[in-house]
Order: C-alpha cells, then sequence, then structure tokens
C-alpha cells in the first residue's frame, strides 16, 4: 500500500551563514525529523545526512554531512526529503498515512464516483486531495477535512467524498 518512500519535509533554504539548512517538517513532531538523520532523495538515493539540529518554527534548522555553505545549502531550496516507510510505525488500524489516499477512489455517500486521488497538496491552508475525474479532464481539489471527507476506507481502498457544488 502506498509507496516505500515517505516524504517527511523539504528543504526551505540556508539558515545563517555557516552551511546550516532550513527544513519545513511534514512530520506530526518536527523534531522527528532529527532522529531519522539519514533523510532519502525521492529516487531513494541520499538526500540528506543530518548530525545535529535543533526546532525551529514549522520545522528544524540543520547540519548536514552534504552541505557546508550558506550556497549549498541554498541551492537544495525545495529538495524533498524522504524516508523508508520500515522505519515509521505501522498506523493503528483506524489510521493511515497520507501517503496511503494517493490511488484510492473517491465516491459519494450513495456510491456515484467522483475520480481517484491524484495526490495530496498543501499549499498553507490544510491538506487538500487532488482529484482526478473518472472520466479524466482537469483535476480538482477536495479539502481534507471531515465535513468534506467523512470515511477513509483504506481497506476498500476508497474515501467517501462530498461533492463541492462548483464540481457537479
Amino acid at each position: 500500500m502506498g509507496s516505500d518512500l515517505i516524504q517527511v519535509g523539504r528543504v526551505a533554504g540556508a539558515f545563517g551563514v555557516r552551511g546550516e539548512v532550513r527544513i519545513t517538517s511534514f512530520t506530526a513532531e518536527p523534531a522527528a525529523l532529527l532522529e531519522y538523520k539519514d533523510l532519502k532523495r525521492e529516487d531513494g538515493s541520499v538526500g540528506l545526512t543530518l548530525l545535529s539540529g535543533r526546532p525551529a518554527k514549522g520545522g528544524v534548522v540543520a547540519r548536514a554531512r552534504e552541505i557546508e555553505t550558506r550556497e549549498q545549502a541554498e541551492a537544495l531550496r525545495g529538495l524533498k526529503l524522504f524516508i523508508d516507510r520500515a522505519a515509521l510505525p505501522e498506523p493503528d488500524e483506524d489510521e493511515f498515512y497520507v501517503t496511503d489516499l494517493i490511488g484510492l477512489s473517491v465516491e459519494t455517500a450513495d456510491g456515484a464516483a467522483l475520480g481517484t486521488v491524484k495526490a495530496v497538496q498543501d499549499f498553507g491552508a490544510g491538506d487538500l486531495l487532488e482529484i482526478v475525474p473518472p472520466e479524466g479532464g482537469a483535476t480538482w481539489y477536495l479539502p481534507f477535512t471531515r465535513e468534506a471527507v467523512p470515511e477513509v476506507r483504506i481497506a476498500e481502498r476508497k474515501v467517501v467524498g462530498v461533492r463541492p457544488p462548483e464540481i457537479e
């Protein structure tokens, strides 16, 4: 289910002048990034090897083996950072990782197909499910809230969504 890699952060840029890097955390507890140490790129290759760090607003400020200068840190801005799924605990029965939503079908409560989850995005106002309509065409977004997505049925590989009025 899902990928073997889970995104846990993204390089936000340099911090200070000594080669420290700011990392936006996608973990429930931002400091958890420091415990993983070996962060990978999307293709599984070495991303950053964290040597030390401290919590900062929305993430961490860290030293990484691969970065010695402010310029090197700045050059990595936007780099998505992943860990092996095996490094995470298995979610409880009624829990899941956001990455597990990708590929699930989206239906209304009465079973009408709304599409498939293509991606989970966060543009700053909370998670949005990017939905590909069943007939193809332009994707649309469904807020990942209890109101808009009242049920996630991982075992059935589907989510129940409330169709926004503008998508009718």
